[in-house]
């Protein structure tokens, strides 16, 4: 029976499949019903207990957590089983139905329900044992990268403090591309012709603009001699490298100062050759060799904390072997945190972290919103990295980024608020009572943002709160999938909610888009460039019988009420109908808790967290909610921890929880 299944749903008849492995029957039936795009640790169901492995799992590992499954199992009553109820359907699932009733694949599913229900002794405690591994990320850690490039933001804020210079030059550099939501990661870091052009060029031109008239920046430690090439050598190496040059390159690097008669030449020549090398370009961020260490755990926490190279104390606290120790790297720590570098370096977090770049670079319909110019977009990342900044840096519980019953608006914003206008710009203004906006999904930059440039979009505000603010991923349309929708006409005139029916009854869409467009139909209210609205307005001119125009044509505008009730599917109680509600959701949930660190290590790791980050990813979090949600705790926590990573417990009550998702 098994062997003819599998040939029915085409797994093939090889001894794996006749011997009724998991890996070859039921594993194959939730991979070809797409179980993996949520139940993975990024995935809408990711507060769930059912998480797959890797998709390079070994069988072994796949048939361990096959039997892992039991957990999902009712071991008296197998059929009220979770695992058989959920997929198909006959109980409530984000996910819908997976697996269809009466077919070949739900045999395979009972059959596999009824051999875990059968599993006891050793074969249940090794079953179980596998999930527990997986809560606490067995596996093997994954090595950060031993060097980083130089982010442009990274570089501009180097040169400026190793030479004075305030260009920018990276600004001029080829674009650099998102990848993990951000430009800092180590898989996208490749090098270009064209940037390695550009490095070239800017290191003539910074070094050319480095002596220009003398000495101007004070670089040379010293009165110009033959003694002072080797210490300028020597120093400014140093401070280029992050960490002391070896004999070689100073013995290389002086010979090449003294191929210039001229003193302030050499100087020269010897920065523009620094400034190409990969010493410069690449940060040392991990090494197994101890005699740089320190100077790896500078140049990480520079970056990490500052966004730029580390200063004369901290290349001395490496020096000195003061960065050892748990409690001098805290003091280091929050000593960073008091320089204003690090709100710098905040800053750019931000900027990448909540996309400014997709509403600086987009446009909107200026006959629709004669009021949105690009000073307005403008307005609107400085409104969100100000309330973002003030947040942070006044000790403010950061979940507050949801449910703050108020604004920092300049004159473009208060237009389009409808709050006065602020004596001071970007000032804290409270929105009004009514007006149901809330934190960051109450401000323009997230509402603008996140639609199209004639209307508002629910489907990218949902994507945007999964993608951003809970960490999910959901899985991009299938190809060839029409995306288009149903244009609005005088005689079908729709509000957004009815132009989607497709997305909820088109089986090929209807699975992702419940998890985006569910959220954002409760945010309606707002059209695309953040302007509140109690309903939705069509003006169709040159429309018979209409009043206004000439002829018996005119403008003819209707109104169409909105239905703004949602839900965030996979979190319990979660039914909002404004942004105010859905914040006060989000600022409660666990998933968004814990995302507001995974973004944040991610940043800073320059990579995406593994199983064998969950512990860390769990006790940061831990941290953090006991700090009242103190960003700043978040910081100095996530930076010790990567310091001196500790064998930790999963803290209780963070553990992925059994949910009705």
């Amino acid at each position: 029976m098994l062997r003819r299944l599998c040939v029915i749903i085409g797994l093939g008849a090889g001894a794996l499949c006749a011997q009724g492995t998991f890996g070859s029957g039921l594993y194959q039936v939730m991979e070809r019903a797409s179980c993996r795009a949520c139940h993975n640790p990024d995935g809408v169901a990711s507060g769930t207990r059912l998480h797959f492995p890797d998709a390079d799992a070994s069988p072994e590992k796949i048939e361990a957590f096959g039997n892992s499954l039991v957990a999902l199992v009712d071991r008296e009553h197998p059929e009220l089983s979770l695992l058989y109820r959920k997929p198909t359907a006959r109980i409530a699932h984000t996910g819908g139905e997976r697996i269809k009733p009466g077919s070949p694949e739900e045999v395979l599913l009972k059959g596999w329900i009824d051999h875990l229900a059968q599993l006891s002794g050793a074969e249940l405690s090794n079953a179980l044992r596998y999930k527990e591994l997986e809560e606490q990320g067995a596996g093997a850690a994954v090595q950060d990268a031993e060097l980083r490039r130089l982010t442009h933001s990274q570089y501009n804020h180097t040169v400026r403090d190793l030479l004075g210079d305030q260009t920018d030059p990276a600004n001029q550099f080829p674009p650099e591309d998102f990848v993990n939501g951000f430009r800092n990661q180590s898989r996208g870091q490749s090098l270009s012709p064209l940037l390695v052009e550009g490095y070239s060029s800017a290191a003539e031109r910074l070094a050319k603009s480095a002596f220009r008239g003398g000495d101007t920046h004070n670089l040379i430690p010293c009165k110009p001699s033959v003694a002072c090439r080797a210490r300028f050598v020597r120093e400014f190496g140093l401070r280029a490298f992050r960490r002391p040059l070896d004999a070689g390159e100073q013995t290389r690097y002086e010979a090449l100062f003294r191929s210039q008669a001229d003193f302030f030449k050499g100087a020269q020549v010897v920065v523009e050759a620094m400034l190409q090398s990969p010493n410069f370009l690449f940060r040392l961020d991990s090494t197994p060799d101890p005699k740089l260490k320190a100077w790896a755990t500078a140049s990480r926490l520079s970056y990490s904390l500052w966004d730029t190279m580390p200063d004369a104390d901290l290349l001395a606290a490496a020096a000195r072997g003061d960065l050892a120790t748990r409690p001098s790297v805290e003091k280091v720590t929050r000593r960073m945190l008091a320089d204003p570098r690090a709100h710098e370096a905040l800053d750019e977090y931000v900027s990448q972290w909540l996309r400014f770049d997709r509403l600086t670079t987009s446009s909107k319909d200026r006959r629709k919103f004669p009021l949105y110019t690009r000073e307005t977009a403008s307005s609107m990342t400085e409104e969100a990295r100000v309330f973002v900044s003030d947040l942070v840096w006044n000790s403010f519980n950061f979940m507050s980024l949801f449910t703050a019953d108020y604004g920092h608006v300049n004159q473009e914003l208060a237009r389009i608020y409808g709050v006065p206008t602020p004596a001071k710009e970007f000032d804290r203004v409270p929105f009004p009572a009514g007006s149901e906006r809330a934190g960051l999904l109450g401000e323009g930059l997230f509402l603008a943002l996140t639609a199209k440039p004639e209307e508002s979009s629910p489907t990218a505000r949902g994507l945007y709160v999964r993608e951003i603010f809970l960490c999910q991923h959901v899985p991009d349309p299938p190809p060839g999938v029409n995306t288009n929708l149903p244009p609005v006409t005088e005689a079908k005139p729709q509000t957004n909610r009815d132009r989607m029916t497709e997305h909820a009854t088109n089986p090929t869409c209807a699975t992702c888009h419940k998890l985006m467009d569910s959220v954002g139909f409760g945010l309606e209210k707002f059209d695309a460039v953040g302007a509140r609205r109690e309903q939705i307005t069509f003006e169709f001119k040159g429309s018979p019988g209409a009043t206004g125009g000439s002829g018996g044509r005119g403008t003819r505008v209707v109104n169409l009420k909105i239905d703004t009730s949602g839900t965030v599917a996979g979190i319990p109680d979660s039914q909002f109908s404004s942004p105010v509600e859905l914040g006060a959701v989000l600022a409660k949930s666990a998933q968004c808790q814990e995302c507001m660190v995974k973004q944040y290590f991610r940043y800073t790791a320059g990579r995406m967290e593994t199983a064998a980050d969950r512990p860390l990813i769990l006790k940061v979090t831990d941290d953090f909610r006991n700090s009242q949600f103190r960003f700043q705790e978040l910081i100095v926590s996530l930076t010790l921890m990567r310091e001196f990573p500790v064998a930790v417990e999963v803290p209780k009550g963070l553990a992925h929880v059994a949910s009705n998702h």
